[in-house]
């Protein structure tokens, strides 16, 4: 059985790490029974809980005070990823591609590179179907920054018709980025 949630409780685990915990800028924590750090994320849309294994395993739980829940996303079709070529599939994944594509070189000690992700990600999601978006890891993919002569990163780089159109180099504002990215569409 399933329910739609408006808060959703997730319990620390030793495991997890501070830093992922601190992430959730809106996130406020709180004392439940059997959990002694737990964090409320706010309002979330999309999601529903639903409990983990047999309905006699759910009792048993519920006998010793305990049930299980895990989160389902069910905005699946809203999330567009923006995900990762490597020197392997660059031919195939933006030389190729029927549509315009915009490829983010990054690395992940790069500062400036973790500012724009965010700006990355809402692009691919605004031009979803006529551009394709994707992140090379100049750290694990270092013939394609070679062969595009990357000296600075992040560099953002727009081709159409398997060739290069335009480059931005550093971290942008976003209007910049829509600018180059219209002249192209």
């Amino acid at each position: 059985m399933a329910g739609v949630i408006e808060t959703v409780t997730v319990p620390r685990a030793p495991a997890l790490l501070a830093s992922s915990i601190s992430r959730v800028a809106t996130s406020r924590v709180s004392r439940l029974s059997g959990c002694r750090n737990a964090v409320n994320l706010q309002e979330s849309s999309g999601l529903r809980t639903q409990s983990y294994g047999s309905p006699a395993s759910v009792s048993l739980r519920s006998k010793i005070g305990r049930r299980r829940f895990g989160i389902v996303c069910e905005a699946q079709d809203t999330a567009v990823q923006v995900l990762p070529v490597t020197d392997s599939t660059w031919q195939s994944q933006v030389l190729e591609s029927d549509l315009p594509v915009l490829v983010e070189l990054w690395a992940p000690w790069c500062g400036p590179c973790r500012m724009i992700h965010p700006v990355i990600d809402e692009l691919a999601k605004e031009y979803n179907g006529k551009l394709a978006c994707y992140k090379v890891n100049t750290d694990e993919s270092p013939s394609t920054a070679t062969k595009y002569g990357i000296r600075s990163i992040p560099t953002i780089i727009v081709f159409k018709g398997g060739g290069k159109k335009d480059a931005i180099i550093g971290a942008v504002p976003k209007s910049t980025l829509c600018t180059c990215i219209e002249k192209f569409l």
